[in-house]
């Protein structure tokens, strides 16, 4: 078993019934309470690489290495519709590359490094409290 395998089942076994272990899919859900506090797994996995499942909204900005990953397939930017609702269940995704956008509608994998907690993006201005850093992503 390797390092990284056993940290995440320790962490799973201390503090929740293991909804994923390092190499599964995470759900966007597995990673916040219904209160949208961080969930137990979620802090167990805090600084470690974690696979998470979602649809990529679309893009701030064209040559970007930002997006963010949502439960729910999004049409249009939240930030630029004033009647679109924001997900609050939502992962900032910090790609390792410039990325090539996806159709709002079709499912991804996101695998990062997962990091908890508020942080300002301070190019974009966007606040974020789940981020995957050094992240890729792929069609699901």
């Amino acid at each position: 078993m390797d390092r990284r395998l056993f940290l995440s089942a320790a962490a799973c076994t201390l503090f929740a019934p293991c909804a994923a272990l390092a190499g599964d899919e995470i759900r966007l859900r597995d990673l916040y309470n219904k209160d949208q506090s961080f969930s137990d797994l979620a802090l167990g996995l805090d600084g470690q690489s974690i696979d998470v499942s979602g649809f990529m909204a679309p893009p701030l900005k064209a040559e970007t290495q930002f997006f963010v990953l949502t439960k729910r397939p999004l049409a249009t930017c939240p930030f630029c519709e004033t009647e679109a609702e924001w997900p609050d269940d939502i992962v900032a995704i910090y790609a390792r590359r410039t990325i090539t956008p996806i159709p709002f509608n079709v499912p991804i994998i996101a695998t990062g490094t997962l990091a908890l907690g508020t942080y300002t993006d301070p190019d974009l201005g966007f606040v974020s409290r789940v981020r995957l850093t050094d992240a890729r992503f792929a069609r699901a």
